[in-house]
């Protein structure tokens, strides 16, 4: 380890229960073998954090730092130094499902911000070196902290648009203007769509977004543009409407990728999905190959301006988590900043 002094303890924002997050001293995580310990200096707030902020999720048990979607500096060992975004997701080398490419369905899987590896809300969290991918030039450290949820819509519009065997996706509409919504309208329009629709329900967000060059941002109650159809559509919610909406609005042959995390399985209208042969796929993660093309894609400039979230200070985690359980966050990311 580096010969810097370091602290025994440090900030951490820890969920605690129900709709509770607290600032608070955590000890300082030791990195094992083939580990280092990074510095975290952006950390975003995914779906899946507020979910289990919502006591809604059980690989989530209190209390546990959250956090998956980060990038800082390498303190010691033999990256000391370097400036890393982190691929979360944990898998044995020799898994049958590493082996086959497909390590993100391994059922050995561990990511950050599950037991038994703290998440990225804090100052400190460990990592393998093995996923540490180096922040490309041109990109700040917030930026940087974008490239996981960038790396899970590059993967679900990939497989999604292989899903229609060959056809050209001549028209995508992405349902969700969060980060995973954005980022999979950008990917879609950088991967060759002829036509990319976001819809997204909260008008402050729709105005954020409007403006993206080659991506209509649309009123999904207003019916006109949506109504034509599409042939892949990317359900970045992953609610009952949500899914009732990309029943109706696939076009016949088309294809379904299901993406977000809500609780439920109601909504798709299989009758049509099979009388229609659409096919209906979930997605989830990332391989580490998708990762790495993200990362490049944004690093390149690829992807637009990545400026379509809002920074706030670890300290005001808890403010954060609040005000977008009650919907005050227009941006379609939030990043803390430990």
């Amino acid at each position: 380890m580096t010969g810097q002094s370091l602290p025994d303890t440090m900030a951490a924002l820890v969920y605690t229960g129900p709709n509770r997050v607290e600032l608070r001293r955590e000890p300082l995580p030791r990195p094992g073998p083939a580990e280092a310990l990074v510095r975290v200096h952006a950390v975003g707030i995914c779906g899946s954090d507020m979910h289990a902020y919502h006591g809604h999720d059980s690989r989530r048990p209190a209390p546990l730092i959250l956090g998956h979607e980060a990038a800082g500096a390498v303190v010691g060992g033999p990256l000391d130094g370097r400036m890393v975004t982190i691929n979360p997701l944990v898998v044995p080398a020799d898994c049958p499902a590493a082996l086959a490419g497909r390590p993100h369905l391994s059922p050995s899987r561990q990511i950050l911000s599950m037991p038994p590896r703290p998440g990225a809300f804090a100052e400190y969290v460990v990592a393998p070196e093995a996923n540490l991918l180096p922040v490309p030039d041109g990109l700040s450290i917030a930026q940087a902290a974008l490239a996981e949820p960038v790396a899970v819509s590059w993967h679900a519009v990939r497989i999604g648009m292989e899903r229609l065997f060959g056809a050209p996706a001549a028209r995508v509409l992405v349902l969700g203007g969060g980060a995973i919504g954005v980022a999979a309208a950008l990917a879609a329009r950088h991967m060759g769509a002829g036509a990319v629709l976001l819809a997204e329900t909260n008008p402050a967000r729709r105005e954020k977004l409007t403006g993206m060059a080659g991506i209509a941002v649309i009123d999904p109650a207003a019916g006109t543009a949506a109504a034509e159809g599409a042939d892949l559509v990317i359900d970045a919610v992953g609610a009952r409407a949500t899914r009732a909406a990309a029943s109706a609005l696939v076009r016949p042959g088309g294809a379904i990728v299901h993406v977000g995390l809500l609780p439920g399985d109601e909504g798709f209208d299989i009758r049509r999905i099979t009388l229609q042969e659409i096919t209906l796929t979930g997605s989830y993660c990332y391989t580490p190959q998708d990762f790495a093309d993200a990362l490049t894609a944004m690093g390149q400039g690829a992807l637009g301006p990545l400026d379509w979230f809002a920074t706030r200070p670890l300290a005001e985690g808890p403010a954060a988590f609040a005000d977008l359980d009650a919907g005050r966050v227009a941006d379609a990311k939030t990043v803390l900043l430990p």
